[in-house]
């Protein structure tokens, strides 16, 4: 597993996403308000802040970025000048104060989902819901009572959403049927966690329809078969990966983000926060952007 940018750590590095037009790897750090990316040909980086957190991220059809950040979804337009253009989409009504947009990404149908999270963890508030931003605008609820949502994925034909909690007091994943509307069925439990090493973190489905799913804690990515069976473990050089993507001119690379812990030692001091890739032998799929109309 290879360090990307030896000297470069995240707060909470998230939402690794690949943009296959510009041969480039997106990703956030929540925490640091900043929107990186790295191009992969000469390794350049370049970074955007804004005021708000950002959260999540996904390719929009009309050019630059949708994203999920404190008060709503945006249309985010980086320039490599290092001016942003930020526009508000939809605002979300959240139902409580203390919270943001947590894990996002668009479906098969380039509908872009996201979920919501109190900030403070240490509360275990199930406030948190997921949302869908379509033609239609931004949905209510489509699923309520998440404490930490996360591990959105969508299964290669795009008929199942896999989607998890990755508190401490839930730690599963579920996945729910994905109607051509946009409706969900109920969530059915895929994996529970809670028997396996780490919390269930940002994820990933390879071309096998294989979910992989970063075990924060463990410093893991796990990959399950269709069917929920744990099929490998991956070992990541920190013990909080966050997310992991596929991307590279042949979709063969996994990318994975993570977080700096509040008092790190060993290599989560050195790396803590870094990006970091492999080649775990399988394939994955292409985002699809976000269609807004």
């Amino acid at each position: 597993m290879e360090l990307l940018l030896p000297h470069h750590q995240d707060q909470v590095g998230e939402s690794p996403l690949w943009s296959p037009a510009e041969q480039a790897l997106y990703w956030v750090d929540i925490e640091g308000r900043a929107l990186r990316r790295l191009r992969w040909a000469d390794r350049k980086l370049m970074s955007w802040t804004t005021s708000e957190r950002l959260a999540c991220i996904a390719l929009h059809a009309s050019g630059g970025l949708i994203a999920g950040m404190d008060t709503g979804v945006f249309h985010l337009q980086p320039a490599d000048d290092g001016t942003l253009v930020w526009t508000l989409i939809s605002a979300v009504q959240h139902p409580q104060a203390g919270m943001r947009f947590n894990d996002g990404r668009c479906d098969r149908q380039g509908r872009f989902w996201a979920g919501t999270m109190v900030r403070d963890m240490s509360l275990a508030q199930p406030a948190g819901g997921l949302y869908r931003q379509d033609a239609r605008g931004l949905s209510a609820p489509q699923v309520q009572g998440l404490v930490t949502q996360n591990g959105l994925a969508f299964s290669p034909d795009g008929a199942t959403m896999y989607l998890s909690d990755s508190h401490p007091s839930v730690q599963k994943i579920w996945s729910l049927d994905l109607h051509d509307d946009g409706s969900l069925g109920p969530r059915r439990e895929f994996v529970d966690m809670r028997e396996l090493p780490g919390r269930p973190d940002g994820a990933a489905i390879d071309t096998d329809g294989c979910y992989w799913i970063c075990a924060n804690d463990a410093g893991l990515v796990h990959r399950f078969t269709p069917s929920g069976v744990l099929d490998r473990s991956l070992p990541v050089p920190v013990s909080k990966p966050s997310m992991c993507s596929f991307g590279g001119s042949d979709m063969d690379l996994l990318f994975i983000t993570s977080i700096r812990p509040g008092q790190p030692q060993g290599n989560d001091a050195a790396h803590g926060g870094a990006v970091f890739v492999t080649r775990p032998g399988a394939q994955g799929l292409a985002e699809v952007p976000h269609q807004p109309a």
